[in-house]
């Protein structure tokens, strides 16, 4: 598997909101979902988008996650990837007046805490002031950080937009369709399409020229780490020292704990361990696989040692992260 294609094999939409916005001028949106990924897409006019940067949970790996996201405006058929739970405005103006604000669960408020769901509902997944609003913008969220992997999210920035010349996909016209139609397994639908969309936009941005991927990323062209790499990313369950992995790729036990640690950031067993939880955080979600049946296919002896693990690394317990993600399921579907 290509890094890339590792790195995106994580993104799965199981109950995304997904909405179409129709807004006039003056408008201005603050969304504090605290949805974990979002991505924004600009069918028609145009659109400001101007985050707020509180503290991210997830820790950046590359230069690009790290730089301050800053104002920009989204011309139509442009696209943007917002990490959060930070929230951000979206606006026809950095000027213009706030209107609604987005909580948690897609509710909208106006800025005095009056309920605006009904006065601005426009029929099926579209909200906004009119059909005949100049300005179109579709909305895809993540509601869910299981949703998304740990690795993704820390190798983003937490804003990142392409123009309609760097990004031309032909699933938006699709989620155009899509987003407004009542049909069977709609939301599976709706899902997959999200899933794809994000794909494409990640893949488009990776592949530009001025990009600046998370270390990790650019290390699986070395011919020492990147064997190594692999290695750890196609067997995380392996019983792996870094002597065993040095010797799979031919150089010392020193050798490759130092190339390794300089170019992908951390040490052989940190990056180790943070594919295994990435992977034990997916197969929580499972209700027929134990802690002790998650542990053995991630690579731990036993289910007290991905506890250890887990607790230390991620500030839960796996038990608590499982709870967390039914009780988010059980709100999300009520």
């Amino acid at each position: 598997m290509d890094p890339l294609a590792s790195l995106l094999e994580g993104p799965r939409a199981r109950d995304p909101f997904l909405l179409r916005a129709l807004l006039s001028p003056p408008w201005a949106v603050l969304v504090r979902d605290q949805a974990p990924l979002t991505v924004l897409c600009v069918v028609r006019g145009t659109a400001w988008l101007i985050p707020e940067t509180p503290e991210s949970p997830e820790t950046p790996e590359s230069p690009e996650a790290q730089a301050p996201a800053l104002p920009r405006q989204l011309t139509a058929g442009s696209v943007a990837v917002l990490r959060g739970p930070a929230p951000y405005r979206v606006a026809d103006d950095p000027a213009s007046p706030l209107q609604a604000e987005i909580l948690p669960g897609g509710c909208g408020v106006a800025p005095d805490g009056t309920d605006l769901c009904e006065t601005l509902d426009l029929g099926t997944r579209t909200w906004g002031t009119g059909t005949d609003a100049p300005n179109e913008l579709l909305i895809g969220t993540y509601p869910l950080s299981s949703e998304v992997t740990g690795s993704l999210l820390r190798a983003l920035p937490p804003v990142l937009s392409l123009g309609p010349r760097e990004w031309d996909c032909a699933l938006l016209p699709m989620l155009t369709t899509e987003i407004t139609r009542e049909a069977p397994a709609q939301n599976v639908v709706l899902g997959r399409v999200l899933d794809l969309l994000l794909i494409s936009v990640l893949r488009a941005w990776f592949e530009r020229p001025s990009s600046e991927p998370p270390a990790w990323y650019r290390a699986h062209g070395d011919p020492v780490v990147g064997p190594a790499l692999r290695l750890l990313r196609e067997h995380p369950a392996h019983p792996w020292t870094v002597a065993a992995l040095a010797a799979k790729v031919g150089v010392s036990r020193a050798a490759l704990a130092r190339r390794f640690t300089e170019l992908v950031g951390r040490p052989p067993m940190a990056h180790l361990t943070d594919r295994r939880l990435d992977l034990a955080a997916e197969l929580l979600l499972d209700p027929d696989l134990t802690v002790e049946a998650v542990a053995r296919r991630v690579g731990y002896g036993s289910a007290f040692a991905l506890s250890t693990a887990f607790k230390r690394e991620r500030g839960i317990t796996p038990s608590d992260h499982r709870d967390a993600a039914a009780t988010a399921d059980a709100a999300a579907g009520s």
